[in-house]
């Protein structure tokens, strides 16, 4: 069990360190490398993973709304705990419902349940990404249009690929190979892009960020555990969202919070603290997922 959890968690934190580590002795551009990764490698993987007629989407649509209730339940929660604290809504909410199923919820699922566990992985990113640029950009800025989210890349290539899937229109084999391949990129650049964020860790208020480390997995669990009893989500999927929920806030939660300006070096320490705590929180998830959860990834 324990070589199991070292043999996920590894890679992840590897790579992540080599980020890390290059960007000490470098600068790199990591906001063109952000850009270049949710503008072309990140649609690629979503378009080829639901076009593909092999991944039955269908069957994922109890997942998606375990997630919706998870994301959006988490500020639910945690709304009453801002206001009795006196932190600002705006500022503390959205790291403790957005996560990072992106930079670290992929790969983390596909390292934990191999290749099988990448459709219902990026269902979830999906989901996450839809509703932080949705409802997210709602909560700082009321004014948001919502029809900017037809502008998106990933939304597009999310809607192109469920139209192939569901109106059975089979890709040739060379096409869907040639997009996994660049879709294949997104996943450690988003690990190496995440390593690089962390230098950016400001102690200076350590405390929120140490209250946001514990709360964001906290209040996500306490919300998946009835969704999976309701939904009735077994297996893999059941697996997944546990691991979904403890994840902890999206490194672009800082980017929105910069964006709008919205106390962003608050938002910095909730989302770099909460990923450096990840390092105690995830294996302890992961330790009860593949004991009561999912044994058979065992």
């Amino acid at each position: 069990m324990t070589a199991q959890i070292i043999a996920t968690l590894l890679p992840v934190f590897l790579i992540a360190g080599c980020g890390t580590l290059y960007g000490r002795f470098r600068t790199p551009d990591i906001r063109s490398l952000n850009t270049l990764n949710m503008e072309i490698f990140v649609p690629m993987l979503v378009f080829a993973v639901l076009a593909d007629r092999q991944a039955p989407l269908a069957e994922y649509a109890g997942l998606a709304l375990a997630a919706a209730v998870v994301v959006l339940g988490s500020g639910l929660v945690l709304w009453p705990v801002a206001k009795l604290l006196k932190l600002e809504p705006k500022t503390f909410l959205p790291p403790m419902m957005f996560n990072n199923s992106g930079n670290m919820g992929i790969p983390l699922l596909v390292l934990a349940f191999g290749e099988a566990a990448l459709p219902a992985a990026v269902v979830l990113f999906i989901v996450e990404m839809l509703l932080h640029f949705s409802v997210g950009l709602y909560i700082l800025s009321p004014r948001t249009p919502l029809w900017r989210l037809l502008r998106m890349p990933i939304v597009l290539a999310s809607i192109a690929g469920l139209g192939f899937n569901l109106g059975g229109v089979p890709l040739p084999g060379w096409l869907l190979e040639a997009l996994h391949m660049l879709g294949g990129v997104c996943i450690p650049l988003m690990l190496f892009a995440l390593g690089v964020r962390m230098l950016d860790i400001d102690f200076g208020d350590w405390k929120t960020g140490l209250l946001g480390a514990l709360l964001c997995p906290l209040s996500g669990l306490i919300l998946a555990v009835p969704m999976i009893l309701w939904l009735e989500l077994t297996g893999l999927q059941a697996a997944s969202l546990w691991v979904f929920a403890a994840l902890p806030p999206a490194v672009l939660n800082y980017l929105v919070a910069e964006q709008y300006k919205q106390e962003p070096h608050k938002v910095a320490s909730l989302v770099l603290i909460g990923n450096l705590g990840s390092l105690v929180v995830m294996p302890i998830v992961l330790a009860l997922v593949f004991m009561h959860v999912y044994p058979g990834a065992s």
